[in-house]
């Protein structure tokens, strides 16, 4: 196994529940149940009893062969999962202004708005089917002053489906404006942003949320409530 291959299967071996691990590296790369488990020779009931825990954990063959075929097929199509989180995972970083935080299985839209006290402004159509596996941290001020446009891939982690949640916000149209100038470098917007400090955005900041496709949230709980409050889901 390559060093993504043993980073992804050690996560899932070594998790208290790896049947939900199983469930988040298959939702992350965009399979289904039905094409892992063609994938791997079984049935798609067999891949639902171990990620629900119906089926005692796999060993470290199932995991390795299930590891492996998830990355041939996103392989197949492209292999965009696979060099993003190659990028990422494997090369290291600081955080500087920003930190990412990946939570242990995917979480509804929905949730995370709740949790954190959210108002959504734009797109309220997509909480019921957005999935979220993590969150970036954003100090709005130092991030737009001091990261350049080649570093905005590292505020998306391991993968864009996650928050983009911008600190110390007063209008929102600068980290707003930013996303999108960050978009023509990389073709990549997160799935939810979330303003913190204010109830209403700028306008400009709605527009471009709109038109990007953005699930854009407020709230006005400090950044440590925040994080406090998203813990139980890392």
């Amino acid at each position: 196994m390559d060093k993504l291959s043993l980073i992804i299967a050690g996560e899932i071996a070594l998790s208290k529940d790896p049947g939900l691990s199983m469930r988040k590296w298959r939702e992350l790369f965009g399979v289904s149940q039905a094409e892992l488990a063609q994938a791997l020779g079984v049935s798609p009931s067999t891949i639902s009893d171990y990620e629900s825990g119906r089926r005692k954990s796999p060993g470290i063959g199932v995991v390795r062969r299930l590891v492996n075929a998830l990355i041939e097929l996103d392989k197949k199509r492209g292999g965009k999962i696979v060099k993003q989180l190659e990028r990422q995972v494997l090369q290291g970083y600081d955080h500087g202004p920003f930190e990412n935080h990946d939570f242990y299985s995917a979480v509804s839209a929905s949730d995370f708005i709740q949790r954190i006290g959210g108002s959504v402004i734009t797109h309220d159509e997509l909480m019921a089917t957005t999935k979220i596996f993590g969150y970036t941290l954003i100090d709005s001020i130092k991030t737009i002053t001091d990261v350049n446009v080649h570093d905005y891939m590292k505020l998306f982690g391991s993968t864009p489906q996650r928050a983009f949640v911008f600190t110390g916000v007063t209008t929102g149209r600068s980290p707003m404006i930013a996303l999108k100038i960050g978009r023509f470098c990389v073709d990549m917007v997160p799935a939810m942003v979330v303003l913190q400090g204010i109830s209403t955005p700028d306008i400009v900041a709605q527009k471009i949320a709109e038109k990007e496709g953005v699930l854009l949230v407020t709230t006005e709980l400090e950044p440590k409530e925040i994080v406090s409050r998203l813990l139980e889901f890392e």
